[in-house]
């Protein structure tokens, strides 16, 4: 016959691993929402991409002052440019555009001045 102090050792344990197991989960989803920033358009007019190239196809024009928000930054090595990834809400007709745009028109920081991240190795 097991103890009774060996059963509520092991009880406890399993209910405290339980415990953090499911508030990281909670903490995990809730996290992915930080990953998410909001800025606008700086440049007067730029056009939102299907993937971060020059040549890659155009899914419409974002114009300055509208919102971007955005959740990821690619960095093209063959054209040496930076891309921001987002989904763009356009003012004129509310119309919502997925995809890339080149980083200088859509940073974190709101102007076109903004320091570019550093290039990746």
């Amino acid at each position: 016959m097991i103890p009774h102090h060996r059963v509520r050792r092991a009880l406890a344990a399993a209910s405290t691993g339980l415990a953090v197991a499911v508030g990281g989960l909670a903490t995990a989803s809730t996290a992915q929402a930080y990953d998410t920033g909001h800025t606008t358009i700086s440049c007067s007019a730029v056009k939102v991409r299907k993937s971060p190239a020059k040549n890659a196809t155009a899914l419409g024009v974002a114009y300055r002052h509208d919102k971007i928000a955005y959740n990821q930054f690619a960095y093209k090595r063959s054209e040496k440019t930076w891309y921001t990834r987002g989904t763009v809400t356009r003012k004129s007709d509310g119309k919502k555009i997925r995809g890339y745009v080149i980083y200088q028109c859509a940073n974190p920081y709101g102007s076109n001045g903004a320091p570019t991240p550093p290039i990746p190795k």
